[in-house]
């Protein structure tokens, strides 16, 4: 027999079964999903990543702002 995978709601810590029958995975239920949705939409969230230089760097010119 196999065992269900359970996750953790990202939103509100509920536990989650990983199967097709959650439709909202790996969220508990369209609530917790559109609270998350916000808080990218708010940039309350964002990926980590390192800011590029680009005026330090002739390689990259600005196209838009040169012409």
């Amino acid at each position: 027999m196999t065992e269900i995978l359970t996750v953790a709601c990202p939103t509100c810590k509920k536990p989650v079964a990983w199967r097709a029958e959650s439709p909202y995975r790996p969220f508990c239920s369209k609530r917790c999903q559109l609270i998350d949705l916000g808080e990218w939409a708010d940039e309350e969230k964002a990926i980590p990543c390192e800011t590029a230089d680009f005026a330090a760097n002739p390689e990259f010119s600005d196209e838009w702002t040169s012409r």
